[in-house]
């Protein structure tokens, strides 16, 4: 089975089916280990319903799998029989049935602040502090471009995010200052961050940024580049912020996954009586 004939046809159709980017990554990435698995298979009309369900078995039992990573593989086996078969395989009764009530992690305002000032390089401050005060999602800052930034107006302007869907977020006064800071000493030309030889700055160097800023700020809570993101929306439902304010902020589609923040407001809640109290 040519795999790689698979996975560029893959990637074909998702492009025509305006996947954004970074879906059409985590599709190829995910078929290819389904694929990796099933090499001993010619082609895919080969593959018998219980192979698939001992691979996905494997991942769940042996290598312990979270439920979104079963159902993003599940996903992907579906979408590469529908798309280069053209064939609906019966593959629901392998999800998960059950989701983790998980809540997400944050930072405090005070580590926040602890992180930022631990950075000593004008770029890699500038870098988490986009990602915090707009409550942006790693590839999209990444993304970013200088053109994107509208300090007229006091917005910046996120295109084609997840979902490809554009939104804009506020451009706060303090970021503004910074990164024109950061615009006179660095002068990027195309991405608003760039790497050393110009070109797009990678997902790795940015959580390279905010580990070693981490450390230097001595902070021991686990945490990464999308914790940011967590403790923006978390930091502003506890100002006051509404809810569905913070869901358009976010670029969330469905009011439900913006309602888990909310779980801060039930931690704020610490002042109700205990019956304990009452002995």
């Amino acid at each position: 089975m040519d795999s790689e004939t698979i996975i560029k046809t893959l990637t074909s159709r998702l492009k025509l089916q305006r996947y954004a980017n970074n879906t059409i990554v985590s599709y190829c990435a995910y078929a290819q280990l389904f694929l990796d698995y099933m090499e001993k298979y010619d082609d895919l009309n080969e593959i018998p319903i219980h192979e698939i369900e001992k691979f996905i078995n494997l991942k769940v039992i042996h290598e312990n799998i979270s439920a979104s990573y079963q159902r993003s593989l599940v996903g992907s086996i579906k979408k590469i029989y529908k798309l280069l078969l053209n064939k609906n395989i019966e593959l629901n009764y392998l999800y998960p049935k059950r989701k983790s009530t998980k809540l997400p992690t944050f930072f405090s305002q005070n580590e926040v602040r602890n992180i930022l000032n631990a950075c000593e390089n004008l770029k890699h401050k500038a870098i988490l502090t986009t990602i915090y005060s707009c409550g942006l999602r790693l590839s999209e800052l990444i993304n970013l471009k200088l053109i994107d930034i509208k300090s007229d107006d006091g917005i910046i302007f996120i295109q084609q995010s997840k979902g490809n869907k554009d939104r804009m977020v506020a451009l706060p006064e303090k970021l503004l200052e910074l990164l024109r800071k950061y615009y006179v000493e660095f002068k990027p030309t195309n991405f608003l961050f760039e790497g050393v030889k110009g070109n797009q700055y990678s997902e790795r160097s940015v959580q390279l940024v905010l580990k070693n800023a981490m450390q230097k700020a001595n902070i021991t809570s686990k945490g990464s580049v999308h914790t940011l993101r967590h403790s923006y929306a978390t930091h502003l439902i506890k100002s006051g912020i509404d809810v569905r304010i913070v869901q358009e902020l976010l670029g969330h589609s469905d009011i439900r996954t913006t309602m888990i923040y909310t779980h801060i407001t039930d931690v704020d809640k610490k002042s109700t009586p205990s019956p304990l109290d009452f002995l």
